[in-house]
């Protein structure tokens, strides 16, 4: 995938959260050893074009609700869904 290395970096982070888990973009930021980097996260996320294989659905706020997804909330909602039904 192209992107910048601040990017890849996110995405491979993305790939290590567990099925059925999610994590917030300050904690995937921690995760990455740049805490003030959450909006960065937030936008790599975002430009994230493998969406299925890369799971960026299993971001969500810092408030614990279901924020930002370029499939739409809905989608993000029932993949998550799914994943806990599975799990």
């Amino acid at each position: 995938m192209a992107g910048t290395d601040f990017q890849k970096q996110t995405w491979k982070a993305l790939q290590t959260i567990p099925y059925g888990q999610t994590l917030s973009y300050l904690e995937l930021a921690k995760k990455l050893g740049k805490p003030k980097a959450v909006r960065a996260v937030a936008n790599a996320n975002a430009a994230n074009a493998l969406s299925i294989i890369i799971p960026c659905h299993r971001i969500i706020g810092n408030n614990g609700q279901l924020v930002g997804y370029a499939g739409c909330l809905e989608t993000k909602k029932a993949l998550l869904k799914q994943e806990q039904t599975t799990n």
